[in-house]
């Protein structure tokens, strides 16, 4: 199984994939760190990435899925997946492939975006996120409010393990 932790930034992708990787005993890859230094530059200026940008960054993370498939091993991926042409490029409506959708507030999302340290991606791209993302129709929902233990047994419960 490969499951997809979706969300905007600050959502919390990190965290709950790693925590949930770390309770299955999967790998966990960030997609962050998939991306060619252009985009991160590009982010870190506070400039919206492209489709185009996006593209080999999304096949880049789609060949690591595939690589795990036809290896018969199991992984979690932190991935924002905004649209759902980027879902359909990493997963391609494989059954294998699991989306969980961390979503909340843009409110308090923005107020985690404030207090984070470290990370590239610029604060102010947060609201074009928003304007991006297409919610997904067939994806784990969970609120990013609850507590990191919740947020990851509901994942558990939902996927069955």
């Amino acid at each position: 199984m490969i499951v997809i932790v979706m969300g905007v930034t600050g959502s919390g992708k990190t965290t709950v994939g790693t925590r949930l990787g770390n309770e299955l005993g999967w790998t966990f890859h960030d997609a962050d760190d998939f991306h060619p230094p252009s985009n991160v530059e590009k982010m870190r200026a506070g400039i919206a990435l492209t489709d185009a940008d996006r593209e080999p960054w999304l096949r880049a993370i789609r060949h690591c899925i595939d690589r795990t498939v036809a290896d018969g091993g199991s992984a979690v991926f932190g991935c924002s997946a905004l649209k759902g042409a980027y879902r359909s490029i990493l997963a391609d409506e494989r059954p294998e492939v699991r989306f969980v959708h961390l979503r909340g507030p843009a409110p308090l999302i923005a107020e985690r975006l404030r207090r984070r340290v470290g990370h590239f991606m610029n604060p102010l791209l947060l609201d074009s996120q928003f304007e991006t993302l297409e919610p997904p129709h067939a994806a784990i929902d969970v609120e990013v409010a609850l507590p990191l233990a919740a947020q990851v047994r509901a994942i558990r419960r939902a996927l069955g393990c």
